[in-house]
């Protein structure tokens, strides 16, 4: 049941960000190349709502539950941000194409744009990105030594 809750919290996370200006003169969002970039770019936009949950956050979970491999969690949600961040956001992930991650999803419906990114290395994930266009743009990033049986697992549990 504690793994449970761990898990369903991930997955609502996700989902909401999957579904649902402090500086106007950054990056060119068509000069955007990276994840790091996108992230460096729109972190510190105004009215960005940002929740980490990071290293103690995590120790903390791992006694009461399995949290299969996750280190961190880190999520930005524009919702709040004008129209022209917004704007900028979604033109910076309909041109991204960092080399360094894996696209494993890419979903276009109207004006939702969904983007999901892997990096794996030695048959671990090692971060997983979810890019989330639209009128509730955010980012989300899970870094860890994640098992890709794990993964298959958690999608089993929660259908």
């Amino acid at each position: 049941m504690k793994k449970g809750i761990f898990v369903t919290l991930l997955a609502v996370i996700i989902c909401q960000c999957c579904f649902s200006n402090v500086n106007s003169t950054k990056i060119d969002e068509k000069k955007i190349k990276t994840v790091e970039q996108l992230f460096d770019n729109f972190s510190n936009e105004k009215n960005t709502i940002h929740v980490k949950v990071g290293g103690f956050a995590m120790s903390l979970a791992r006694i009461f539950t399995d949290t299969k491999g996750v280190s961190g969690v880190e999520v930005y949600s524009f919702n709040e941000c004008a129209g022209s961040v917004k704007e900028r956001f979604n033109d910076a992930i309909k041109n991204l194409k960092d080399n360094s991650y894996e696209n494993i999803v890419s979903v276009n419906k109207d004006s939702e744009r969904v983007k999901v990114l892997v990096k794996i290395k030695d048959d671990f994930i090692n971060e997983i990105v979810v890019l989330a266009g639209g009128d509730d743009p955010a980012l989300v990033r899970i870094k860890g030594k994640i098992k890709l049986e794990d993964v298959n697992s958690v999608i089993e549990n929660n259908k």
